[in-house]
């Protein structure tokens, strides 16, 4: 028996050796995937990055990040598997529906004053947020004055949120979700369904441009009277998530609105005194001008 306890305790003993290696080989992947493919993410969450490596170290039987980081460089393939992982693809269409009816109630009388409204939707992954925001925009008779740009920097999410065709498995959630953001027809009005899934109507397709752009590296990318920018900075260091507010502030016009997520704030940030508050819980913020900006 001493013998295979001899084996075990040597086993957990190189287990324990390789993720406390984790920490320092972390640094030396996203250093790499930076310089061989631009993607820069050495600001994100470490926590959040930590995970995401762990996991496609277990799926692809990799024994360390120094092999994953080598196979990295190699196989543009499989660096195209770890962006997957590394991307943030959480959504469904009227995501926290009390933001929306929030956004119905205070922002759509100040937009209504608009001849004309561009809307920067940034991260928006496969879509679902940005059509959401496209039927309540209809629904409140602005949409046909609207240009609503959707940026990520995910190309192969960027071509699911194209196609604007979801699998019909979430369509009970949409529904509930749609009805307590304050819904004033059925969401059924604006999909149809074939082939096990919902198409969204065409015409709210047409209204979205779709484009790659990165919120690490990539400057301003137009000049918008809002932003939509939901769970996204929580992934994001402090610092970084500092620089993507100046761009925010920079992008905004005067008196445009910014749309963060629930667990996000302004709060300690160098713009902080640059908005201010239209409510606090569902943090919807206007542009204001202040001598601290």
């Amino acid at each position: 028996m001493l013998p295979k306890l001899s084996n075990k305790m040597t086993s957990n003993k190189e287990k324990l050796e390789r993720f406390e290696n984790i920490d320092i080989e972390i640094p030396l992947i996203l250093e790499a995937i930076y310089q061989k493919y631009g993607y820069d993410f050495r600001k994100y969450s470490r926590s959040h990055i930590k995970r995401r490596l762990i996991h496609r170290l277990a799926v692809s039987n990799l024994e360390s990040i120094s092999q994953m980081q080598d196979k990295v460089l190699r196989s543009k393939d499989f660096f195209i598997e770890l962006l997957e992982d590394l991307s943030i693809n959480v959504t469904e269409m009227f995501r926290d529906p009390e933001f929306y009816a929030s956004f119905r109630d205070l922002v759509i009388p100040n937009l209504k004053t608009y001849p004309f409204i561009k809307i920067w939707h940034a991260g928006c992954s496969t879509g679902e947020e940005v059509y959401s925001f496209a039927i309540l925009l209809r629904e409140e008779g602005i949409l046909d004055r609207c240009q609503i740009y959707a940026t990520d920097f995910n190309r192969n999410v960027l071509e699911v949120a194209k196609q604007g065709i979801y699998p019909i498995r979430d369509l009970e959630q949409f529904e509930r979700n749609y009805e307590k953001a304050g819904g004033k027809s059925k969401l059924s009005d604006f999909y149809t369904m074939k082939y096990g899934s919902i198409k969204l109507d065409q015409s709210l397709v047409r209204k979205v441009v779709f484009a790659d752009h990165n919120l690490v590296t990539d400057s301003v990318f137009a000049e918008v009277n809002l932003i939509i920018c939901r769970n996204v900075l929580i992934y994001f260091n402090r610092d970084l998530q500092n620089k993507v507010i100046n761009l925010f502030h920079e992008s905004l016009s005067s008196s445009g609105h910014l749309c963060l997520g629930s667990k996000e704030s302004l709060k300690f940030t160098s713009k902080e005194h640059s908005f201010t508050d239209i409510d606090d819980k569902q943090k919807i913020y206007k542009k204001s001008f202040s001598k601290h900006v």
